[in-house]
């Protein structure tokens, strides 16, 4: 299995379809030609031929050469996105994913009102730059994997009740229904409305929050790609703490002064101590002192129903891999079991065939990476039971033979948390 990401660059291209004019191309930050731009002869090409497709009736939605995937992915007959990558070991899943996630944060910064009737394309262009920052997340060695799981990046706080109880209260005082708690661009806790928000906007907004840069406060227009592409919302951000923030989805009300320093003292000075054992589980996800398996690395757990996931490689941190090294292997093996081994997720339509072959789809799988010299590489084993799948990276030191038990106990242990 390769390890997505080690190398190479990912170029994107966003281009009105009906002109083919370049609106933005943005370029991953790895590799010695990172910002390198395309050439327009290539862009033009790239685009021509899936024009030509079009034109024939045929769709074409991805190639594939010696050394780079491109994957084209239109919307709304209005914006067509194309990515070239270039990475070791990426897959067309990924790639598709990732531009899903890249027009939803289009949509989420801009409308769709705007991207499906373009009037001046170079208005468009300088209003699409708001979407840069965002975009080149989803681009370069993110900690948070919810870009590809397409599930909200969570983190399991001690005493979740106590910051429930707290969200919910001050919600009501602010006069919205939708608020949640977010560390470095993973959700805390949040209300139930705020739960309840569709894909793609319930990952993209806390990743947005988690991509701009430190503020006190913020006040900030977004859409809804799912609930409300065309009508916008606002966005407020109080900072409780370095990297903690206070999210409110709302309409006109209440205005950002309402939201002043003696109604967040009411509700969050009492917890202040509470606050600050949330810090360090932006990259941890679990609450300190969770018992794992000395041999884990790092572990992916998904909830397919709920639409939220665990993502931590900081177990064992003084083991080899690095951290990056370990993102990357979860990341492609993630794409490996759900392409391959794995049922649909829940709520997606099956075709009749696939359904009749359910009963042999398979709810465990392993990998052995260096297993020709003992005592060397890494061990991946995924394991799904009802609507949660868990992925384990472990030390080589960890029997092929244990692994289902390890990855059986493992779930077991963690779904109270999700």
């Amino acid at each position: 299995m390769g390890e997505e990401g080690a190398e190479g660059t990912v170029h994107l291209l966003c281009l009105a379809a009906s002109s083919g004019v370049p609106l933005f191309c943005r370029s991953s930050r790895g590799g010695a030609h990172a910002r390198q731009q395309l050439p327009f002869s290539v862009i033009g090409s790239l685009n021509g031929v899936h024009m030509f497709g079009q034109n024939l009736e045929v769709q074409l939605s991805s190639a594939r050469t010696e050394d780079t995937i491109v994957v084209w992915k239109s919307f709304h007959d209005s914006i067509t996105l194309i990515v070239l990558s270039s990475e070791e070991g990426t897959s067309e899943l990924r790639l598709e994913r990732l531009l899903q996630m890249v027009f939803g944060a289009m949509v989420l910064l801009v409308g769709l009102e705007e991207l499906t009737n373009i009037c001046n394309v170079e208005r468009l262009k300088k209003e699409l730059r708001a979407s840069y920052r965002l975009i080149d997340s989803f681009l370069g060695d993110s900690e948070l994997i919810g870009d590809l799981t397409q599930c909200v990046d969570c983190v399991v706080p001690p005493e979740g009740s106590l910051l429930q109880e707290a969200v919910s209260g001050f919600a009501e005082a602010a006069g919205t229904a939708f608020v949640s708690l977010v560390v470095s661009g993973r959700v805390v806790t949040a209300t139930e409305s705020w739960w309840r928000l569709g894909m793609p906007e319930a990952v993209l907004l806390p990743w947005l929050v988690g991509s701009l840069p430190p503020q006190a406060a913020r006040d900030y227009p977004v859409y809804l790609p799912h609930g409300s592409p065309t009508v916008p919302h606002r966005l407020l951000t109080l900072t409780l703490l370095p990297d903690l923030e206070l999210c409110l989805l709302c309409g006109p009300r209440p205005p950002l002064s309402q939201l002043d320093a003696q109604l967040l003292e009411r509700w969050w000075q009492p917890l202040l101590d509470l606050l600050r054992t949330c810090l360090p589980l932006g990259p941890r996800a679990l609450p300190a002192g969770f018992p794992l398996h000395t041999d884990i690395l790092g572990l992916l757990l998904l909830h397919l129903e709920l639409k939220r996931c665990l993502f931590t490689v900081e177990p064992s941190r003084d083991k080899e891999p690095s951290p990056e090294h370990r993102r990357r292997l979860l990341r492609s093996f993630y794409t490996l079991v759900t392409a391959t081994h794995f049922p649909p997720e829940p709520g997606q339509p099956e075709k009749v065939e696939a359904a009749a072959h359910r009963a042999q789809v398979p709810r465990a799988c392993y990998l052995v990476s260096g297993a020709e010299e003992p005592g060397t590489g890494w061990r991946l084993v995924a394991l799904q039971l009802g609507p949660r799948l868990l992925l384990l990276l472990l030390s080589a030191q960890s029997p092929t033979y244990g692994l289902r038990g390890l990855a059986t106990h493992t779930l077991h242990a963690l779904t109270p948390l999700l």
